[in-house]
């Protein structure tokens, strides 16, 4: 049966249907041959698909992995050239061609899922998902109910974005700080930062500790492992019930 290129390459694990259809763009995606294009169709069963030359497997098996990343270290699977940092890649020894779903801020902590099921990956980061994600943000300073009341309204961005409401409530404080646990559907870059920084609130740190109904439990830092089958089958049921 013909399916959309980026379907197939997300299907056989190279990435979200997105990431896949970046490959087609650059011209890294050929088709018996012949270069392909964007929103092309093709067989797997019949026809001759390769990624920078080599060919693109039918049959995958899954892999689902739980990471805990620690700060200071990349979500990406590859860094840029000339960019010595880590990677989560690094981070997980397993032969097979994972890809972390989402991302993590570089000085940002916590939970992050790491898999070959492209499909999978697209549904839980697609925006119109709006699935949820849980952290724990620790303040330099003490908030008020004010202050939490529009962080949970929403707030407006420099780039005039304005952020979706959101679950927000004090947790404990610390030192002359608070810990609040932040719930949200969205996730802009550093969104959880500029959000304090515009409410008067500097934060020192954010440790994520949920996705969906992945959690982090009691994964340290650079720990990982494998979800159980019933944790993949949740996720899975989330993203019917959201799609």
């Amino acid at each position: 049966m013909e399916e959309r290129l980026q379907k197939i390459l997300a299907q056989a694990g190279y990435g979200s249907r997105r990431s896949c259809e970046q490959y087609i763009e650059a011209g890294r995606v050929r088709v018996n041959g012949q270069v392909a294009k964007l929103g092309q169709k093709a067989d797997v069963t019949k026809d001759k698909i390769t990624l920078d030359g080599k060919p693109v497997a039918a049959n995958v098996e899954y892999v689902y992995v739980a990471l805990h990343k620690p700060r200071n270290v990349l979500s990406t699977v590859t860094a840029e050239p000339g960019d010595n940092r880590k990677t989560v890649r690094d981070l997980v020894d397993l032969p097979e061609r994972l890809y972390p779903v989402g991302r993590l801020d570089f000085d940002s902590e916590g939970l992050i899922l790491m898999t070959n099921d492209g499909d999978l990956a697209n549904k839980l980061t697609h925006p119109r998902f709006g699935h949820e994600k849980e952290y724990r943000v620790l303040l330099a300073r003490r908030p008020d109910d004010k202050q939490l009341q529009a962080w949970a309204r929403g707030v407006v961005l420099e780039d005039g974005h304005r952020t979706a409401p959101a679950q927000v409530r004090f947790e404990s404080t610390s030192g002359k700080g608070a810990w609040i646990r932040v719930i949200m559907g969205e996730g802009r870059k550093r969104q959880i930062r500029e959000i304090g920084f515009l409410l008067g609130l500097p934060v020192v740190r954010i440790l994520r500790i949920r996705i969906g109904t992945l959690r982090l439990d009691n994964l340290k830092p650079r720990q990982w492992r494998y979800l159980s089958t019933q944790e993949v089958a949740e996720l899975r049921k989330l993203t019917l019930r959201h799609g």
